[in-house]
């Protein structure tokens, strides 16, 4: 856009002054004025951080406000982490931290040097802002601007639980640091970093139960500083903690479904938040600025240009903002690791708590760090012996045990439907499909879900284990991955209830069939879909028939020979629709409240362990929630987690939702990873975690954090049966090919 625009910045933190300043530079023609309430010299808070990826994005933005960044800011490599008097530090993070004052003063210069006009304590309303070709809308979490359009923008502000101060010290950090100190009134966490020759940002967060128990609550700032510098004295090492606008907060995550409405466009926290644990809100305003100046250029007009920015930015920040949510929660949770956690585990926790951050991720940039962890891993949480020279494997390859089985890695090929069955009958698509896995490398092979009855399949070719051609038909898979692997391999039995007596995946999935439907049932009669079959309600007689359809359905399992059962309780099915308050609304005991919609499918849990063998694993899938409101959450799977436990089961199978049709999942790199990691803290029993898992480095981070104890891999293994062992070869393992294919020991793979 080559003609003159007018454009008025309302806010003059980091983020309007960058985009000003950017536009400006790019139009020196345009029209562009900053107006601030506040004072040029007032500013909340002490330091903002910087990492290195940032700051190469700033200088590419504008060289000249990024040399004096760079002559004024603290640049750090290390992080370390203090739990239970041990620190841990991992090297090669690259971050840079900066006073927030002395940003804001390069900034200004830098727009009044370049011709942007600032206005500072001049209030501007929506009503008597100047007229102008572009609004962009920088005024905060707060803000008036935004609020004024919120039919528009549709803002959404979730006030997270925790509390937290920013505070400022004189002590010197020479590492990105976290403290974490409990007493009375509960545990407290401490993110400290070096922003200035001595000065340093001192945040102090706890939970609300802590904060109102350690009287906090009714505080003066001034009461506030003496408080934590008695809690962290020997942290401070004498160096007192100072204030500016040191009152407790909660952190507010925004996000608008629009971020533009005619020429108003949101940028900074008026658009989106993300907590400061995973870096800085200033980072974000300030890309912002550079993705809008970069629309802006290749548009024929402002309309095109905002919608360009919105289209290209907002997946970019909502990406940051899941990594940022998980980063949080993890904070808000973090009583859930302090105690049960080692100090390896908790620290390696903390560093990957995003899920942005591997196990490779932080090996390539601290070798060191990441060989301890492994070894640590390895010697201390599995047994193994390993010697001073030798490499420990990484966390995928460590053996686990359960029962009377030890799986040798731990990779899990995950329960996958084929609909390729004939009357419930696995053939030789099921023995190559299963067969070529367990070669693959997997510690364990599960079965597709397999019926306990005809009329408890999914769809016509859906298998089953009810009968002696059945049972034949899985005896001799098991017996060839018995004979050609090492992977263990288990079966995993269900029932569909009201998904039932539907089309094949490739057909129409979870409809009807178009002819030959049978009859279905459920605990309540809910279709799943709108068009589905309706289901009867099932009686106590029909309780009992199925009960004892599990029971026969273990002694066949059984006598095929499997390793392990998988029970499923997850995705809608019969058992699973029992659990949720969507699917059960019955009024009698196996209705309500939790603990009577628990009964029936424990009922038929404590069958199946009786008669399975007391040497062989049992494990649960559950749907950890249903993603839809007024059902199953993940407190109401920590219940369901604990009671399956009590019950015999020896580990819990995290997967989620697939209850109702009109769920709405928040999908996304292993987006279900933190609930097995909840249900395995507060509940002690192991878990499986499935759902995104996507890499190698996901499975060790996955296992070294304690958030499961097998990974569950679904798609990834389609697309590669040897997974497994190319995993080996990736991570500098022996990948240890079966012999007839020994020949690959001399093999090196090329993809150009």
């Amino acid at each position: 856009m080559r003609e003159k625009k007018t454009v008025r910045c309302i806010g003059g933190g980091p983020g309007g002054l960058f985009a000003s300043l950017l536009l400006k530079k790019q139009n020196p023609d345009w029209d562009v004025e900053v107006y601030e309430r506040n004072r040029a010299d007032d500013t909340f808070g002490f330091g903002v951080v910087f990492s290195d990826e940032t700051l190469g994005n700033l200088k590419a933005a504008d060289p000249k406000s990024f040399d004096e960044i760079c002559a004024s800011f603290a640049h750090w490599d290390e992080i370390d982490v203090f739990h239970k008097g041990k620190c841990i530090r991992s090297g090669g993070h690259g971050f840079s931290g900066l006073e927030r004052m002395r940003l804001l003063e390069i900034l200004q210069k830098r727009c009044r040097d370049e011709g942007v006009n600032l206005h500072f304590e001049v209030e501007i309303t929506p009503e008597t802002l100047p007229e102008a070709d572009l609004v962009l809308i920088c005024d905060g979490v707060n803000s008036r601007f935004r609020d004024a359009r919120k039919e528009l923008f549709q803002p959404h502000l979730d006030w997270r639980p925790n509390r937290f101060v920013w505070l400022g010290s004189s002590r010197k950090f020479d590492a990105f640091t976290f403290y974490f100190r409990e007493n009375e009134a509960g545990l407290w966490r401490v993110h400290a970093y070096q922003y200035a020759e001595g000065k340093s940002t001192f945040i102090v967060e706890t939970t609300e139960e802590a904060w109102q128990k350690s009287g906090l609550s009714q505080a003066t700032e001034e009461e506030t500083a003496r408080y934590c510098e008695d809690l962290f004295a020997e942290e401070l090492e004498g160096h007192p903690l100072y204030l500016n606008r040191s009152v407790w907060r909660q952190f507010p995550t925004v996000r608008n479904q629009r971020w533009t409405a005619g020429n108003w466009v949101l940028l900074g926290d008026a658009a989106h938040t993300a907590h400061f644990s995973i870096g800085s809100g200033t980072k974000l305003a300030m890309e912002d600025g550079i993705a809008l100046r970069d629309a802006l250029r290749d548009a024929s007009n402002i309309e095109e240009g905002l919608q360009q920015y919105e289209h290209e930015r907002k997946p970019v920040v909502a990406s940051l903002q899941r990594a940022a949510q998980v980063s949080l929660e993890w904070f808000e949770d973090t009583e859930r690791y302090f105690r049960r956690s080692e100090p390896e585990e908790f620290a390696f926790g903390l560093l990957t708590r995003s899920l942005r951050i591997t196990h490779e991720n932080l090996r390539k940039r601290d070798p060191e760090y990441v060989d301890g962890l492994d070894r640590w891993f390895a010697t201390k949480k599995c047994g193994l012996e390993i010697g001073p020279a030798e490499e420990p494997p990484p966390p995928l390859f460590t053996p686990f045990r359960v029962r009377g089985l030890e799986l040798k890695n731990r990779v899990v090929v995950s329960p996958m439907c084929m609909y390729s069955a004939t009357d419930g009958i696995p053939d030789d698509f099921h023995l190559v499909h299963l067969g070529s896995r367990a070669v693959g490398g997997a510690g364990l092979v599960l079965t597709e879900m397999t019926n306990v009855s005809a009329e408890g399949r999914i769809t016509p070719g859906c298998t089953g284990i009810y009968n002696p051609e059945q049972v034949e038909g899985w005896r001799r898979i098991v017996h060839y991955v018995h004979t050609h692997s090492s992977a263990a391999i288990g079966i995993q039995m269900g029932h569909a209830g009201p998904k039932g007596s539907t089309q094949r995946l490739w057909e129409k999935a979870d409809f009807p069939l178009e002819e030959g439907n049978w009859e279905i049932m459920a605990p309540s009669p809910i279709p799943y879909h709108p068009e589905s079959q309706t289901p009867r309600e099932m009686t106590r007689e029909d309780m009992c028939r199925v009960r004892d359809e599990y029971g026969e359905a273990t002694r066949n399992a059984e006598a095929a020979g499997f390793d392990w059962l998988e029970v499923h309780m997850a995705h809608g099915y019969l058992l699973a629709s029992f659990l949720s308050p969507l699917t059960n609304q019955r009024d009698d005991e196996y209705g309500g409240s939790l603990d009577n919609r628990l009964r029936y499918p424990l009922e038929v849990f404590r069958h199946i362990r009786s008669l399975w063998p007391e040497e062989k694993p049992m494990s649960v899938r559950i749907s950890a929630t249903d993603w839809a409101p007024g059902g199953n959450t993940g407190d109401d799977a920590v219940r369901v987690a604990a009671a399956l436990r009590d019950a015999g089961c020896d580990i819990i199978d995290v997967s989620t939702g697939q209850t109702v049709s009109y769920q709405r999942p928040e999908y996304g790199r292993l987006y279900q990873t933190p609930f097995s990691d909840r249900i395995r803290h507060e509940t002690g029993i192991p878990t499986m975690t499935v759902g995104g898992v996507m890499s190698y480095s996901d499975v060790n981070s996955i296992i070294a954090a304690g958030r499961a104890d097998l990974a569950v891999i679904a798609r990834a293994h389609l697309y590669d049966p040897y997974w497994s062992r190319h995993a080996a070869v990736a991570l500098g393992v022996d990948p240890q090919w079966p012999d007839p294919y020994k020949s690959l020991d001399r093999f090196n793979f090329r993809f150009e």
